[in-house]
């Protein structure tokens, strides 16, 4: 039933609950009269929508025989120029909880369907309005929450990365026939597929792929934010710098040494670039066991951040301590790609010049995060340490898992047929290996699908897109 595409569906495309509009949307060959079933003009008279051009809007109202529900705005959209491929009418009603669900209900009474989850944009596939990777992004975007992850996922959806799937996939394609053409005159001993060139191409696409899923790290903060965690002894003020990063009292402070037990998360956007702060609890040895547990999720965190935060209390630290401290958190950063920032702390205390001089050997950040100075100064040294790590967000980025999961299949056949080409194996193999890649790039834009990766994508859409 899922995958039906001869029934007309329903459902509220705009989010629950009350609001000034909402908006329910219906498609398929049942749309216009269905709608024309209970649309009304001004005096009561049924309106006819079906023969005015695409993409217009007709006021009336909606009901059922004598009874009005509402007063709308119905705008229709005639396939197959529509979002669905498919004749799609949207109506604009006022937001009350209950007038979009008695006009769903009567929408259903005149022979509409609820739709699944997914569901137009699943049909808007099925109907060849976008492929599967540019569904993802769709999304993608909706859940976008930051400059970043909304430029990339615009671009995917646009088509950015599909077309770049597509081209690798059509030249070796052409190879793939070619060679699968000297099968069929394999007692003849003729070749079609120039090797020199078939190779020139593999490690064209090889460099490209690869290219792509290193992108993927940078992509997959993009989309989810940059996990910063924010480490250092009891009473360092590093649950008063996670305050003052998110401008609101999100971690309790006190001048009790191991307060914070647990990890504390919060998200800000800075720059149009989301980053997670993640508070942990303090770094020292403990036989509280609550606290230790905490002490194991902090060097937990560090593991799978980014960016590593050593704040600590100028005033309780040497510069001999502090080398002690950051050799024994080095050997938990275990990520090639972390960053590690040091924070100096309670600058307001004291003398700035003679705290600057005890930890001139290192590359400090001070500040007064109780007094918020310098915030502002971490903030942009983020978004510095987020531009040098990254590649440009208008260049292809896969944010995706599964795209990532299929180019790596896909690398691998191709460097299994430049291995055969160098070995000189037969074409029979080479044409196994190659259509191997050529699988793996079709699952990402959806040539190559099937109806459980279909329900799996589009059961995780909501229910009116």
């Amino acid at each position: 039933m899922y995958f039906e595409r001869d029934d007309t569906i329903v459902a509220l495309a705009t989010a629950h609950g009350t609001a000034a509009i909402a908006v329910i949307r219906l498609s398929g060959p049942e749309a216009y009269s269905i709608t024309e079933s209970v649309f009304r003009n001004k005096i009561g008279k049924a309106k006819r929508i079906a023969h005015h051009p695409s993409h217009t809007i007709h006021f009336g109202t909606i009901g059922e025989g004598e009874i009005a529900l509402d007063e709308c705005l119905v705008s229709i959209f005639k396939g197959p120029n529509s979002f669905t491929g498919q004749d799609v009418v949207e109506i604009s009603c006022h937001g009350s909880i209950f007038i979009q669900q008695q006009l769903v209900q009567l929408l259903i009474r005149y022979g509409a369907r609820m739709a699944n989850a997914g569901e137009f944009s699943l049909r808007a596939f099925l109907n060849g309005k976008f492929d599967l990777s540019q569904a993802e992004a769709i999304a993608d975007l909706i859940a976008s929450q930051s400059a970043a992850s909304h430029q990339v996922a615009l671009e995917q959806m646009r088509g950015g990365f599909s077309s770049k799937i597509r081209t690798l996939r059509e030249h070796l394609l052409n190879f793939a026939s070619l060679i699968e053409l000297e099968l069929d005159f394999a007692e003849e001993d003729v070749e079609f597929a120039n090797r020199d060139d078939l190779k020139k191409l593999l490690y064209t696409i090889q460099r490209l792929v690869h290219r792509l899923v290193n992108s993927f790290e940078v992509g997959n903060v993009i989309k989810n934010g940059i996990p910063v965690v924010i480490v250092g002894k009891p009473n360092a003020g590093k649950s008063t710098l996670l305050n003052a990063l998110v401008d609101e009292e999100r971690a309790i402070v006190s001048e009790i040494p191991g307060t914070t037990r647990d990890t504390i998360e919060d998200e800000i956007t800075i720059d149009g670039i989301l980053f997670r702060f993640i508070d942990t609890a303090g770094l020292r040895e403990t036989t509280d066991v609550i606290e230790s547990i905490g002490v194991s999720k902090a060097f937990e965190k560090v593991k799978q951040s980014a960016i590593v935060i050593y704040l600590f209390d100028v005033h309780e630290l040497t510069a001999g301590e502090l080398k002690l401290n950051l050799d024994e958190l080095k050997k938990h950063i275990t990520s090639d790609h972390s960053q590690l920032v040091l924070i100096g702390n309670k600058i307001d205390k004291e003398d700035f010049n003679s705290i600057q001089k005890e930890f001139n050997a290192f590359d400090v950040l001070f500040l007064s995060a109780k007094e918020n100075l310098y915030i502002d100064d971490l903030k942009l040294k983020l978004v510095s340490l987020f531009d040098s790590r990254t590649v440009h967000v208008t260049e292809t980025i896969v944010t995706n898992a599964r795209h990532v999961d299929a180019l790596r299949h896909t690398g691998n056949a191709i460097q299994r047929t430049i291995d055969g080409l160098n070995g000189n194996v037969s074409g029979d193999l080479l044409a196994q290996d190659i259509r191997e890649a050529l699988h793996y790039l079709g699952e990402i834009t959806g040539e190559i699908s099937s109806d459980d990766l279909l329900a799996n994508i589009f059961g995780k859409f909501c229910i009116g897109k």
